[in-house]
């Protein structure tokens, strides 16, 4: 498997997809920044005005609950009617599921557009599925990730999205398989919206991959593995922001081979 993800990383690489973000005000910079990192070309765009010409001409749209509004609101429901009908593929991040009555009623709506991707940590998708009504902390997870995974497969059925759950171990779920990516490092946590541009990074894969759970896999297993290796040499969070998009950029087949860990 590992050679065939790779061979999806040098697509997105030479194909560059354009990949609409509607996503949050704390991590729109790390987001395009690493779209642009993994060979991806980026759209930051919310007025409702130019929504069905954006969602027109792009390839893949993603759609971050983080910092909700009204407004954004009103184009994220336009955006992801949009991509359901054209069939355009879209990844949903529920940041903070559970936290306000609010938040869950905007997530209630946008996944009856049916997201080809639902990324989040296990506490979000477990508030996702009402498994579990406990009040999130934030946009930090209070559950192992193995923890969701019922909750993960139950969303798959009911929306036909495949379930990426991030943690110690990714989790990537669909109908027939599942997934299992052990890498990253816990320096990871110390830096704002990583998971959110992790989700991004997902938006370019199944932009132009045609298996999508294999699309989610690489963009995980690169992101991931690109924070693990980016720690190695930073002496903090700041640093690893800066080695995290270098790696992002440069990482080598062999290092790829080499380090990543993925079991089925």
């Amino acid at each position: 498997m590992e050679k065939i993800l790779w061979e999806h990383i040098l697509k997105v690489r030479e194909q560059s997809p354009l990949v609409h973000n509607i996503t949050n005000f704390v991590v729109m910079n790390n987001s395009a920044n690493a779209l642009l990192a993994v060979g991806a070309s980026p759209i930051m765009a919310h007025a409702p005005e130019e929504i069905d010409e954006m969602v027109g001409i792009c390839q893949a749209i993603v759609i971050n609950i983080g910092t909700l509004s009204e407004h954004w609101l009103k184009a994220m429901y336009q955006a992801a009617d949009k991509a359901n009908i054209s069939g355009k593929p879209w990844v949903l991040d529920p940041v903070g599921a559970g936290a306000t009555s609010y938040r869950n009623s905007a997530l209630t709506t946008l996944l009856d557009y049916k997201p080809t991707v639902i990324r989040g940590n296990a506490s979000e998708i477990m508030a996702l599925s009402k498994v579990n009504t406990s009040i999130t902390k934030g946009v930090d997870s209070t559950a192992q990730s193995n923890e969701a995974y019922e909750a993960a497969k139950f969303l798959n059925q009911q929306y036909g999205s495949i379930v990426c759950i991030s943690g110690e171990t990714d989790i990537i779920i669909d109908r027939k398989s599942s997934i299992f990516i052990e890498n990253g490092h816990p320096l990871m946590t110390k830096v704002t919206g990583l998971g959110c541009s992790a989700t991004a990074v997902i938006g370019a894969f199944i932009a132009i991959i045609r298996d999508k759970m294999e699309a989610v896999a690489a963009a995980t297993a690169l992101f991931s593995l690109s924070g693990q290796l980016a720690a190695t040499k930073s002496d903090g969070p700041g640093s690893l922001q800066m080695n995290l998009l270098d790696t992002l950029h440069n990482i080598s087949e062999d290092s790829f081979h080499q380090y990543v860990k993925i079991s089925l």
